[in-house]
C-alpha cells in the first residue's frame, strides 16, 4: 500500500510546542522571510512530499488569567502570521506539491472562507486542502473576540458540521459545470441558467444568495480534519477525506483508526486516509541521528511542558499537586474538558491502566508537546520504523514534525524517501494531478 508524507509547520518560530529555535542547526526563526518557504517548499516538491500543511489560529497559551510566559520568552505557540497570505508565493514556485491550511470554524461566515478558499485552489491549479479546527486555545480566542466564555466543546462540532456544509453548498452547488461561458463573440461571460441561488437556514448559520467565486478544478478543497475526541471522531468520519489522529501507543491509534473507517464505511463514505505526526531525527549514522535527538531533548523544560499543556487544555500542570493525577483539576470542576479533549482524557487512565501522576505526565510530554510517534536513526533505521508503524496502526500516512527546521526536511526528503519509493511503498508521481487525485492513491 502506497504511504503519503506532508510536513506539519505553522507561519511563525517553530512547532510542536517545543523549543527547538535557538539550535545551531534550526532556522525556524526566519519564519518572517518568504524566501525561507520558497526553499522549503521546492525541497518538497523535487524529493516528493505530498502536501506543506500550516497549522493556524488565534490564540495562546493563558496560564492564569494572563499569556503565559513561557510562550512569550520561548515562542512556544506564539507569535505567528496567516499563511493564507503565504501559500500563493509557494504555489507559483511548485509544480505538484499540496498546501493545506487550518481556519477555523466560527471565527467568520462560511461564505468568507469559500471565496478565499476557492481563490487558492485557483492559483494553485487544484492543489489545495482546508484543515478544518472547531478551535484551540479557545479561552484566549474567546477574550480576543469579545466573548463573555467559551463555546462549549460539543457545540462546536455542531456548529462546525454546519459552516462545512453551507461551504460546500458554495462550492458544488452555485455554478453549473459549463455556467462559465467566456464567449467573446457573442458577449456573454456566463450562463444564467447555471448559476444557482444557495439558500441554507441552520441553527447557527444563515444564507440567501448567489456565491461569485467561478468553480475551480477541484470546486470544493480537499477536506483535512483532526481530532480525536468523541466528537471529533464522528465528525472526521462524515465530512473529513484526509483525518489526523493523535499518536499515543501503536495500539491506541490503531482503535481510532479502526473507528473512524467503520463510521465513514456505515454512512457509506470512502475510507478516508488517516495519518498522524511523526518527529523523524535522521542522520547518515544512526550515532549521528542520536546526538542530534539528545541535543534537542536537552533544550526541552518543565516550563516549556507547562506553557504548551496550558494553551491545549487550559491546565495549569505546574499549579498542581505533582504527585496526584489530572481528576484533581476535573473533580474542582469549571471550564476543564471544552478545549484538549483528548490531551485529557488521555492521562485519565482506561482498560485497567492507573491514571499517570502529574509528574509522571510532565516528564511523558517533555520534548513531545503536540507531537506524535518519533523515530531516531539512519535512513534505513528510519524507514523500517515507518513501515512498522503503519503496519501496526493501519495508518495511511504520517506529518513529518520537524525538529531543526529546513534541515529536517531536507534529510527525510532526500535520506528517506528514496529507499521508501524503492521499496514500493510511494505512488508514482502525476503531472497536473490535484491534490485529492494524489490523496486517493
Amino acid at each position: 500500500m502506497s504511504l503519503h508524507f506532508g510536513v506539519f509547520e505553522v507561519y511563525g518560530p517553530q512547532i510542536g510546542g517545543t523549543l527547538s529555535w535557538p539550535h545551531p542547526l534550526s532556522d525556524s526563526i526566519d519564519f518572517a522571510d518568504p524566501q525561507h518557504w520558497v526553499e522549503i517548499a521546492r525541497i518538497m516538491d523535487r524529493t516528493g512530499y505530498d502536501f506543506l500543511f500550516f497549522a493556524d489560529g488565534f490564540g495562546y497559551p493563558i496560564l492564569g488569567d494572563d499569556i503565559a510566559l513561557g510562550a512569550v520568552e520561548r515562542g512556544i505557540n506564539f507569535s505567528g502570521y496567516d499563511p493564507a497570505g503565504l501559500v500563493p508565493i509557494l504555489m507559483r514556485e511548485t509544480t505538484e506539491l499540496g498546501f493545506v491550511i487550518t481556519a477555523n470554524t466560527g471565527v467568520d461566515h462560511p461564505v468568507q472562507l469559500a471565496r478565499r478558499f476557492s481563490t487558492l485552489d485557483a492559483i494553485s491549479n487544484g492543489r489545495f486542502g482546508w484543515n478544518v479546527v472547531t478551535g484551540s486555545s479557545q479561552n484566549a480566542v474567546a477574550e480576543l473576540f469579545g466573548h463573555t466564555e467559551m463555546v462549549p466543546h460539543d457545540v462546536r462540532y455542531a456548529i462546525a458540521a454546519e459552516y462545512v456544509e453551507l461551504a460546500k453548498k458554495y462550492w458544488e452547488e452555485s455554478w453549473s459545470d459549463d455556467a462559465l461561458v467566456a464567449d467573446p463573440v457573442r458577449g456573454i461571460y456566463a450562463d444564467r441558467a447555471g448559476i444557482t441561488r444557495v439558500t441554507y437556514d441552520g441553527e447557527h448559520y444563515r444564507s440567501d444568495g448567489y456565491f461569485g467565486a467561478p468553480p475551480t478544478r477541484q470546486r470544493t478543497p480537499v477536506i483535512f480534519q483532526a481530532g480525536t475526541s468523541p466528537a471529533g471522531r464522528a465528525f472526521a468520519a462524515t465530512h473529513a477525506e484526509c483525518v489526523f489522529v493523535q499518536a499515543t501507543v501503536p495500539a491506541h491509534t490503531a482503535r481510532n483508526v479502526a473507528h473512524i473507517r467503520e463510521v465513514a464505511a456505515e454512512q457509506g463514505r470512502e475510507d478516508p486516509r488517516i495519518m498522524s505526526g511523526l518527529t523523524v531525527v535522521v542522520a547518515e549514522t544512526s550515532q549521528e541521528a542520536h546526538r542530534l535527538a539528545a541535543e534537542f531533548d536537552a533544550m526541552q523544560t518543565d516550563d516549556v511542558v507547562a506553557t504548551l499543556y496550558a494553551g491545549n487544555t487550559g491546565i495549569d500542570l505546574l499549579a498542581l499537586d505533582p504527585d496526584l493525577t489530572l481528576h484533581q483539576v476535573l473533580e474542582a470542576g469549571g471550564p476543564v474538558g471544552q478545549m484538549g479533549t483528548s490531551n485529557i482524557e488521555r492521562f485519565l487512565g482506561s482498560n485497567g491502566a492507573p491514571a499517570p501522576t502529574v509528574r509522571e505526565i510532565i516528564d511523558d510530554l517533555k520534548g513531545k508537546g503536540t507531537r506524535g510517534f518519533r523515530i531516531v536513526g539512519d535512513p534505513h533505521e528510519v524507514a523500517d520504523g515507518i513501515e512498522s508503524l503503519a503496519a501496526e496502526t493501519g495508518l495511511d500516512g504520517f506529518l513529518i514534525e520537524p525538529v531543526f527546521g529546513t534541515r529536517d526536511i531536507a534529510a527525510f526528503g532526500e535520506l528517506v524517501l528514496p529507499i521508501l519509493r524503492e521499496r514500493g511503498r510511494l505512488a508514482d508521481r502525476v503531472d497536473c494531478e490535484t491534490l485529492r487525485e494524489r490523496m486517493r492513491r
